[in-house]
């Protein structure tokens, strides 16, 4: 706090800007308030359901949402979420993108073998959390069925596992690859599934991944909340019923029929930092 404020002190911005956690848009508010300067908390997930437990820090939270001279927020179901702590002002909408000099299509064959993974199967993946509550079991639900069905694909994961999952023994995890290999996980893929729950994170979550997918234009299947229902603008052929392994094996057998998928014309981190700036210096 102290290193910050003498920053502020030095620098004496404009701006401050909190981002990423509960804590970074708190501190932003609190330093703008104190050195008289505007703050924007620009907030990607419903931070209240990181910590359901920690009511104090919810509260405050949720007052410097309030104080806060702009905030910004990744999808509209988040927007009305926030909006509801500060009436009367808005909330404005960037949306979440791939990084395009990174997430791009490459060859399946060569990606495979920079992070050695088998050539001739089938392979779907995930990459994310791998806790409970993001729905993991209805996509090893969805896998054995897969399988039973005599296909002949392997499920590959990544990403931070949580000690209570237990993985099937036919699931194969590289654990937490790191950033520059993202691009070679993607590009290996058959298809990739995005699975989460109608929860408080759920349903306010806007997957980065999601967005890499379809910037490599992987074929994918994700669960249907309320924020991938409108990053995928609805569209019932790559949106599964949350808690349904059936649904979601039957979506990604359909999927796995095709090399690529186009998804149109996709946001991209340029277009977000424009608008981004654009509301800074308050043409919006």
């Amino acid at each position: 706090m102290s290193t910050a404020s003498s920053l502020m002190d030095s620098i004496k911005p404009d701006w401050v800007i909190g981002c990423s956690d509960t804590y970074y848009g708190i501190l932003a508010e609190f330093l703008g308030f104190r050195h008289y300067c505007h703050s924007i908390i620009d907030a990607y997930d419903n931070y209240e359901s990181y910590l359901p437990w920690c009511t104090p820090l919810h509260y405050l939270w949720r007052r410097a949402v309030s104080r806060a001279t702009v905030v910004t927020a990744a999808g509209p179901q988040l927007a009305a979420l926030l909006q509801k702590s500060r009436p009367g002002k808005p909330v404005y909408i960037v949306p979440m993108a791939a990084d395009s000099e990174r997430f791009f299509p490459q060859d399946k064959t060569n990606c495979r073998k920079e992070i050695y993974l088998p050539l001739e199967r089938k392979i779907i993946g995930y990459c994310g959390s791998i806790y409970r509550n993001r729905g993991m079991q209805t996509l090893f639900d969805a896998y054995n069925i897969l399988n039973e069905d005599g296909n002949d694909i392997d499920l590959v994961l990544t990403g931070r596992k949580s000690k209570s999952i237990k993985l099937p023994s036919s699931v194969k995890w590289l654990g937490y690859i790191p950033d520059e290999e993202m691009p070679f996980f993607l590009n290996s893929l058959d298809a990739a599934v995005i699975v989460n729950r109608i929860s408080r994170f759920g349903s306010y979550s806007y997957p980065v991944k999601l967005y890499e997918a379809m910037k490599c234009q992987i074929p994918l299947v994700a669960t249907d909340t309320p924020s991938v229902h409108w990053i995928l603008k609805g569209n019932e052929q790559l949106l599964s019923r949350p808690d349904d392994p059936c649904d979601l094996a039957d979506k990604i057998k359909k999927v796995l029929s095709f090399e690529r998928m186009e998804y149109g014309e996709l946001n991209s981190w340029e277009q977000s930092c424009l608008y981004f700036e654009e509301i800074l210096l308050g043409r919006i």
